[in-house]
Order: structure tokens, then C-alpha cells, then sequence
């Protein structure tokens, strides 16, 4: 969001350098950018009421003294009589319409709003359409503006749950799918509420009467609906967070008053529907409370000295002004004196947490997933969807993968899905696990449980001695036997590869337990298991190559170093080693072990030169023993 720097500073009531201004946003927790004429602000989500300038303005109040109330239209206005029908009023609990009629335009705008246009780079499109852009600049209260007389008296507003089809004022042919809301004149959609009007009802050049809708929309309403249309507009950005529902009248009136500053106003009417009340936030007033959640000293005459300049107002409790729907605790009062005294002066004060339930079962997770390590499995962190929905599985609105709409309500497809990325990868020992949450849908009430799932193929394990058992059902239960106490909650499956597209012919198998519903033992073996496991590496894209060597070891005394120095490779471009071969020939008095090393390069494919110096390199040291040999092998 760009805010003109002329439009701050002419209204602070005393001399501010840029860098100062800056200051006292950080101060304020605005993220900001300073350029040569404005400012970039990146606000976050719960600060809608800092989308404008004004929104600023009283922000900035605290630490400079602004003016923050801009000049409106203050004479008595005619009751607009028009026929409006709310069958939403959840969703739209308070509207205020306008009808204006000019007899002429300037075809110059004023300084204050033409510099607005030009310096910021905003398109500009018609009057009325100008006007409404640069109250929404000002006071962050979205304005949506009908060509009069393209409508009829008669606007509904409904939520509706049907295919239709609605042409945007960037004249876009969209389909409406699923519930929206929107306004209907004469069986047409005209707007889509919150987002973008229609161009049916838009205003031109020609537009001589004006009517202006200004609303409160339910956020829930009308968050990700821009997103899922493609219809990003500024109204939309403010309406998802959150405007003022008081704000209506103030608005309209400041509208007036800058088509009065460019026209000759023939007619004025106006009025208001308000269907529900929002409900007044009371937090008690004690200050002795803040200083004890802060750490600080604060007196009482200037905790109330910085609530007044903030707008809040307080005698027995304190409520706060009716733009800021993200305060409703003591807690969210504390950050408002912290951020206006700034974070810097409140002294730093060691503290410790008790330890409750929920903290003992992170930490019996945290065990179990070192023990899990210790045990060669990875942990898989999943985003929580998936493209197959059960009945009581929760469809997202706007998915950020359309091919996967559903809350998962089991952890398999996703480790299914890892599985497979990592055979395509020449992996062929492959053990995963996650934690996290599912999620159903109950009675209409959402419920989610944690659970660990494990999916298990290939080889039981790199050594020389697991080198050719393959993982079974029984290694996957007796896993979860040694960490879960009921074994009736142990549920192994073997998962078919009938339909995954895959090459192997490792069976798959599969075990997902109810946290919530399941006591985890941890024994002194899981409390004792080594937590200082290596680094995890991202697979690489680059091709892999394999190079089997066969060791022949004449002096058996030599076996136990050659073990050592084998466990002890390290190179860059070596992925993976291990044994994979081992006999022992008593009568020869010899020993034959296999050693199979994969190289792989995160940047290129490996040449074979390439190759055969890091063979050199990394069997040195175990060729440079005495009686240990790979015949054939030239390096």
C-alpha cells in the first residue's frame, strides 16, 4: 500500500524529518519501505484499519499529534426512498446508500486529488469512479458507485448458492460457483459484494447521477473470493480484514463533500439500513494488570494519557474505538502501550514456564521422533490436503493446488505420494514418518486429531547384514510395540502398487495411530536414544551412479579398521555407501565383503574421470591397509 509522504506530514502539527517518520512507524510495528514521495507500507492482516491515510494518521497519533478527521458534507440530507431487500443480514448487517445528481464536472481535479492520480501512478477512470478510489485512499471504507439510471429502484442482497454467470466492470465473463454474496437488480447480478461491481451498472464519463452503496460485509463473507475469481481489487483487500461498521455516514458525507469541491450538486439523498449492532468490546480497566503482563512502571496518567490519543475510551472498562476489531483483551491492550512506549524501553526479564500436560506430550513426541531417527526413518512434514475426499471430509474454497480441495482426514496419500518420490531416486531402503494433524467434519462441527503415521519398503537396512532382507508386516508392528502400550491400536496394512505407477515390487506397508486415543511409553531406551542425528540434505535432481567394489581381505586382524574406515567415508559427491555383501571362507582364511558407493552431484552429471578420482580418494586410506585388496580395480 503507497501513501503520498505529503499527505503524512501536512497533517503532523509539528516538524518531522523522514527519518524520524520512519522511526516512529517501525515503532509502531508498520513494515515499510521510504521512497522520494511516498511510502510503501506491507501492514499485517489484523491492522485493517491502517489501510488509508487516515488509518495512519490516528495510528501516528500516539507518538505525534495529527489531524486525522478530514472536512465532510455537514447539512441536513433527504431521506433516499429506495427499495432495498437484505436476505443476508449475517452477512451484511449494516449498508448506507447514496444518490447524487450534478449538473456539471470540473475537468480539472483539485490539487489534493490530482496529485493522488499523477504521483502514485493510479489510473483514473470517471468522475464519481475517481472519487470513490480516492475516499477508499483516504479513509479505508470501500465505496461502490451504480450509473443511477441503469438500475431500477429495487436492489436485493443475497447469498446465493448456484451456477451463474456475471460480467465484472473489466468486462471478465465469470461463473459464480458455490455460495457468494451479491447484489440483484431485476433478476441480474450487479455486483459481486465486497469485490467488483458489474459492468451492467457501471458508471461512465456520461454518468450525471450517482448511486453510492457503502457496506459492511461479514470478512468471513468475502475472504478468498477475489483470490478464487481473479478479481483482486482494493476494496476486497480491505473488506477480507476487516472495516468499520460506524463508519458509513462519515464516509458518504466525506464523498459528498469532494464531489462539492468539483461540481454543481442538483440533488442529495440518503439513508441507512442497520440490521445488527456491532456488539461492544468491555475489557477491564487495570492498568496494574498491563504493567504486570509488560514488565513495566507505567503510571496511571499515562496509560490513560496514551489510550486517549489511541481513541479509546474508559471509565469503568476500556473500550476501544469501533475501527479496531483486533483488540479484545488485556493482552491486546498491553501490546497497544508496549508498541507506543516502544519495545525498546521495556527491560529484558528472565522467566520460566511450567511444564503442563500438553507440554509432556510434545515432549514424549519429541522422544519419539529421535527414537524414530535412531531407527534410520525420516521425518515427512506434508502440506494438509489431498486430492480424495471421504463423506465427512472438509472442502477448502479456494485450495492452493485445485487437484487437492480436501482437508486430509488420513496421513496416508501424502506418504504414499513421498514413497514414490524417493524410489524414483534409486532409494531402496526407505523408511518415513509425520506427525500432524486430520481433520473431519461432525455434526457440522469441525474435528481434528493428531496422529504419527509410518510407511515402510526395500531393504530391512544398509549393512551387510540387512543387505538382503526385505521389510515385512511383522517389522513395521513390532516397531510400534516397542513405543505404543495398547496393541490393539497397532493397525499395520499392506499397500497394493496396482494403481501407483511404480516400477518396484518392495511391498509397501503402512501404520497410522490415534495420538489422542494412544499412550506412548517412554522407556529409558527411547529417553537414552542419540539425538544428534546428520543434517538433512535435499535429494539431488542430478543423475546417480553406482560403482560395486569387491574386497578381498587376506589378514582377518585388519577386518574391524576396514569396518571403521568404510563407516568413515565422506565426500561431497558421495550420496551413499554401504555394505552389501560378506563372506568369509575359513579355508582360504580369507574374507569377501561388498561395498557398494552411489555418487551423485547436486550441479552436474559426473563424468566417469570425475568419478574415478573420487573412488581414488575416498578408498585410499582402506587400500593403504595391509592385506586388503579389490582385484582388477585400477585407480
Amino acid at each position: 500500500m503507497k501513501i503520498l509522504l505529503e499527505n503524512i506530514f501536512e497533517n503532523i502539527n509539528k516538524d518531522v524529518s523522514k527519518d524520524n517518520l520512519s522511526s516512529a512507524f517501525f515503532q509502531l510495528g508498520h513494515e515499510h519501505l521510504m521512497e522520494d514521495d511516498y511510502i510503501d507500507f506491507e501492514l499485517t492482516p489484523n491492522r485493517g484499519d491502517c489501510l488509508s491515510v487516515q488509518g495512519l494518521l490516528r495510528d501516528l497519533n500516539v507518538l505525534y499529534e495529527t489531524n486525522h478527521n478530514y472536512p465532510i458534507y455537514e447539512n441536513e440530507i433527504t431521506k433516499l426512498n429506495i427499495n432495498f431487500k437484505n436476505f443476508s443480514e449475517e452477512d451484511c448487517p449494516s449498508i448506507s446508500f447514496l444518490r447524487l445528481e450534478i449538473e456539471d464536472e470540473t475537468k480539472k481535479y483539485k490539487d489534493y486529488m490530482e496529485n493522488y492520480f499523477s504521483k502514485l501512478g493510479v489510473k483514473k477512470n470517471n468522475f464519481f469512479t475517481d472519487v470513490s478510489n480516492y475516499v477508499l485512499y483516504e479513509l479505508g471504507q470501500p465505496t461502490h458507485c451504480y450509473d443511477a439510471k441503469k438500475i431500477n429502484n429495487e436492489i436485493i442482497f443475497d447469498k446465493i448458492n448456484k451456477n451463474i454467470k456475471f460480467t465484472s466492470l473489466l468486462n471478465d465473463e465469470i461463473e459464480l460457483d458455490g455460495e457468494n454474496c451479491v447484489f440483484i437488480s431485476e433478476g441480474e447480478v450487479i455486483n459481486l459484494a465486497g469485490i467488483m461491481g458489474g459492468l451492467s451498472s457501471a458508471c461512465s464519463r456520461d454518468t450525471k447521477t450517482v448511486l453510492v452503496e457503502c457496506a459492511f460485509f461479514n470478512p468471513k463473507a468475502i475472504i478468498g473470493k477475489s483470490t478464487k475469481y481473479k478479481l483482486n481489487s482494493d476494496a476486497a483487500y480491505r473488506f477480507e480484514r476487516g472495516v468499520d461498521i460506524d463508519f458509513q455516514e462519515y464516509t458518504l458525507r466525506r464523498f459528498i463533500k469532494i464531489v462539492e469541491d468539483h461540481a454543481h450538486i442538483k440533488k442529495l439523498e440518503m439513508t441507512s439500513f442497520n440490521y445488527k449492532k456491532k456488539k461492544e468490546v468491555k475489557i477491564e480497566n487495570n492498568f496494574k494488570k498491563i504493567n504486570s503482563i509488560l514488565g513495566t512502571n507505567i503510571t496511571q496518567l499515562d496509560y490513560q494519557e496514551i489510550l486517549k490519543k489511541l481513541n479509546f475510551s474508559f471509565e469503568e472498562n476500556i473500550i476501544p474505538p469501533s475501527y479496531r476489531n483486533d483488540i479484545t483483551n488485556q493482552n491486546d491492550i498491553a501490546e497497544e502501550i508496549a508498541r507506543s512506549i516502544g519495545y525498546n524501553s521495556i527491560k529484558n526479564e528472565r522467566f520460566e514456564l511450567k511444564k503442563s500436560q500438553s507440554n509432556k506430550l510434545i515432549s514424549k513426541i519429541s522422544s519419539l521422533k529421535s527414537y524414530l531417527a535412531s531407527k534410520n526413518f525420516n521425518e515427512v512434514i506434508n502440506i494438509p490436503f489431498e486430492s480424495k475426499g471421504c463423506r465427512d471430509a472438509i472442502i477448502i474454497d479456494n485450495p492452493l493446488d485445485s487437484s487437492k480441495k480436501y482437508l486430509r482426514t488420513s496421513l496416508k496419500e501424502s506418504l504414499v505420494e513421498n514413497l514414490l518420490y524417493n524410489e524414483r531416486r534409486q532409494k531402496d531402503s526407505i523408511k518415513l514418518f509425520e506427525v500432524s494433524n486430520v481433520y473431519r467434519k461432525v455434526d457440522n462441527k469441525i474435528i481434528s486429531n493428531q496422529k504419527i503415521a509410518l510407511i515402510v519398503s526395500g531393504r530391512l537396512g544398509l549393512n551387510y547384514k540387512d543387505f538382503n532382507s526385505k521389510i515385512n508386516k511383522d517389522y513395521l508392528r513390532n516397531l510400534l510395540n516397542e513405543f505404543l502400550e495398547d496393541d490393539a491400536l497397532i493397525q499395520v496394512e499392506e499397500i497394493s502398487r496396482e494403481n501407483l505407477n511404480s516400477k518396484s515390487r518392495t511391498r509397501i506397508y503402512y501404520a497410522e495411530v490415534n495420538l489422542a486415543k494412544s499412550k506412548i511409553k517412554i522407556d529409558n531406551h527411547l529417553k537414552k536414544t542419540e539425538s544428534n542425528f546428520p543434517k538433512y540434505i535435499p535429494i539431488s535432481e542430478q543423475p546417480s551412479s553406482n560403482r560395486d567394489f569387491s574386497f578381498l581381505i587376506s589378514k582377518k586382524n585388519n577386518l574391524q579398521t576396514f569396518l571403521k574406515l568404510i563407516g568413515e567415508i565422506r565426500h561431497k559427491h558421495v550420496s551413499d555407501f554401504f555394505i552389501f555383501d560378506f563372506y568369509e571362507n575359513n579355508e582360504k582364511k580369507e574374507i569377501k565383503v561388498g561395498v557398494r558407493l552411489v555418487f551423485q552431484s547436486r550441479q552436474k552429471t559426473l563424468s566417469d574421470m570425475e568419478i574415478r578420482e573420487i573412488t581414488k580418494e575416498v578408498l585410499g586410506p582402506v587400500l593403504s591397509l595391509d592385506g586388503i585388496d579389490v582385484p582388477g580395480l585400477e585407480i
